[in-house]
């Protein structure tokens, strides 16, 4: 499993944007099934994550905004994942071998866990991608160069190990770009940008609630080019670990999925970001739409596109359901398999999903978003048939008010079942030490 970190579904060539050099990843979506509408519950990187490995909502879990380094690692970190079983720790206990390389940035960062065996990282949710320094299974380990490439060494490092095993295996990659810093991004990623018109980041004016600490790379063509170069970065490494299962002879026999931890907004309704990038919070279809890849030859039709909404919260139980393993009941799970899709099978599917961010919650159905937020923010609806970009609040509509009660007291209905508080009581789901965030 591969993962982005601030990666929007528009910043890939087989998503539409014909800029973008991403060759291997557009290869994978054409010779496989790719998700039009996949979604992250969580519009930020750590809450995001845990809701992949659990299943869980952030008021169940318990991660509401990034980890700080106080509880990422460290001494006084502590592992967020205690108590909520993990999709990884299912397949350790029915005899995968697990490989980590990449960012983890869930608590204890510097410590294989969740039944990872192999286990490559930069502790916390970021830093230089130039000369990092990894832990690699308990080792501090130097290194120089592109910290993109060194994630791939390690994940190659992972796959040498299991050449010629018989027992399965499950590598996640989970990559630190395309997040800030741009501050490095070897030429070769650069230079098919070099006379880029980057007409995929979008030029309109600057939203008022745009956060404070991005706004220098809002209309930033230095920005943008480097946010593409990172792309192109991952897409360079996702091809040297295909090319390794090709060598292994284990292509055929390995599923490949490609997603994003959350979207990313590069000019999108004004601002540079992601469900931080304003003040308040946002639920922007850019800040919550990932890419969603699934390629395996012979098992997987290729050429599919599949318009089923799926959540980061459904890829817990379709994970296991598609590899066979059968995961115990548990009642702060919500979301459901989706693997009869990409096998060509048409599951029964209610095309409505539930976000929450902190102070925000929000419903999406086929045509129409509600976003809520707690007594002292604006509460949101948007018509997605009329207002596609998102850009007219009719929250207070009286045309629409009847839709929107409707829709809120689904949404409340919705995390009392999942065993959630009450919106106003959101603190009250976390002990982690939250970001202040100025507009």
């Amino acid at each position: 499993m591969f993962m982005t970190d601030d990666h929007g579904a528009w910043a890939l060539g087989t998503y539409g944007c014909a800029e973008m050099y991403t060759p291997h990843i557009d290869k994978l979506a054409a010779g496989g099934a790719r998700f039009e509408r996949a979604f992250a519950c969580t519009p930020v990187c750590s809450p995001s994550r845990m809701t992949y490995m659990t299943g869980r909502l952030p008021s169940t879990h318990g991660v509401q905004d990034w980890l700080r380094p106080v509880d990422s690692f460290g001494e006084k970190t502590r592992d967020w994942l205690e108590g909520h079983p993990a999709y990884s720790d299912l397949l350790a206990r029915n005899g995968y071998t697990l490989g980590m390389s990449g960012k983890w940035h869930m608590g204890r960062d510097e410590q294989a866990q969740a039944g990872f065996s192999y286990w490559a990282t930069v502790p916390g949710g970021g830093g230089t991608f130039r000369n990092a320094s990894f832990v690699k299974n308990g080792q501090k380990v130097d290194t120089e160069g592109f910290k993109t490439d060194r994630v791939g060494d390690y994940a190659l490092e992972f796959l040498e190990t299991r050449r010629g095993k018989q027992n399965p295996f499950y590598l996640l990659v989970p990559f630190y770009a395309p997040h800030t810093p741009y501050d490095y991004q070897p030429d070769e990623y650069r230079k098919p940008y070099d006379n880029a018109t980057f007409n995929c980041y979008p030029d309109v004016p600057q939203h008022p609630w745009a956060n404070r600490g991005l706004r220098n790379h809002y209309r930033n063509k230095k920005s943008m080019h480097a946010y593409s170069a990172l792309i192109s970065g991952v897409d360079a490494n996702v091809g040297r670990v295909v090319k390794q299962l090709e060598s292994m002879g284990a292509r055929e026999d390995t599923l490949i999925v490609f997603t994003a931890d959350q979207g990313w907004n590069s000019g999108h309704h004004g601002f540079w970001g992601k469900g931080n990038g304003t003040w308040p919070f946002n639920m922007y279809e850019e800040s919550i739409r990932v890419p969603m890849i699934w390629n395996q030859p012979g098992r997987i039709k290729a050429g599919q596109k599949i318009d089923t909404m799926v959540s980061s919260y459904d890829y817990f139980p379709t994970i296991l359901d598609y590899v066979g393993v059968q995961a115990p009941r548990d009642p702060k799970r919500v979301g459901s398999s989706y693997a009869g899709f990409v096998q060509g099978r048409r599951p029964k599917w209610s095309n409505r999903l539930f976000f929450e961010y902190s102070f925000v919650r929000a419903l999406r159905t086929e045509n129409l978003k509600l976003i809520q937020r707690t007594k002292e923010w604006p509460s949101e609806m948007f018509d997605l048939e009329t207002d596609p970009g998102e850009t007219r609040n009719v929250y207070d509509d009286p045309v629409y008010r009847k839709r929107r009660d409707a829709l809120s007291a689904e949404l409340d209905a919705f995390f009392r079942r999942a065993g959630g508080p009450e919106l106003e009581q959101w603190r009250k789901t976390t002990q982690q030490e939250l970001t202040v965030y100025e507009r």
